[in-house]
């Protein structure tokens, strides 16, 4: 783990990209990430799925028929993809990203770990941040309390959330869930743009 500073990273912008397991919360901190800080460009990705309760098309994601998704692979308009949980693909837009980066601004990925993995093969200067839960216990809390998936559904997230947690030594950073606000806080920190002013160790 390092402290989130990089010499190897251009000094006028930094991609983030943050990944975990299923139900640590990832979308929450994003979401607190884009409204307290504006100033930071999010990713929306394209998925599959279909909206769960309260998502709106454009905003949580772009949701996109098959045929649709199809096209944008077929065309290379996917900066990554993954058929996630063995069901539903999602996938980053390329355009928009390469955009924020050519404008300078600080910007983020919010993605499995299947997407992360493609994105350090080919932007390995990114901060790749693991975004872990205070314990597996809470997890399988807040998987059930979310409510919004059938028993097998979860019985599928859990299993898959097993084999993501083994992943953290693959990243850079770790920032623990213990609350939404001061994780979000610490992932815009670590998007610190002044070299001479690193974040704190995490």
């Amino acid at each position: 783990m390092t402290d989130g500073t990089s010499p190897d990273l251009p000094a006028r912008s930094r991609l983030v990209v943050l990944a975990g397991p299923t139900a640590v919360g990832k979308g929450t901190v994003a979401a607190a990430v884009r409204a307290s800080h504006p100033e930071v460009w999010i990713s929306v990705s394209a998925t599959t799925r279909p909206p769960r309760p309260g998502e709106i098309d454009g905003v949580h994601y772009r949701f996109v028929p098959d045929e649709e998704f199809d096209r944008m692979i077929a065309d290379d308009d996917l900066l990554e993809w993954a058929v996630v949980h063995k069901a539903a693909r999602y996938g980053t837009p390329r355009g928009p990203v390469m955009e924020a980066l050519a404008a300078g601004r600080p910007a983020m990925l919010e993605i499995d770990l299947q997407g992360a993995r493609q994105v350090r093969e080919t932007m390995p200067q990114a901060l790749f941040v693991f975004l872990k839960p205070p314990s597996w216990e809470e997890l399988v809390r807040r998987l059930i309390g979310r409510g919004t998936e059938s028993e097998e559904e979860r019985a599928r997230r859990l299993a898959t959330a097993r084999e993501e947690m083994a992943a953290e030594k693959e990243f850079d950073v770790t920032i623990v869930n213990h609350e939404v606000h001061d994780a979000a806080e610490q992932l815009v920190g670590l998007m610190v743009l002044d070299h001479e002013h690193p974040p704190n160790n995490l």
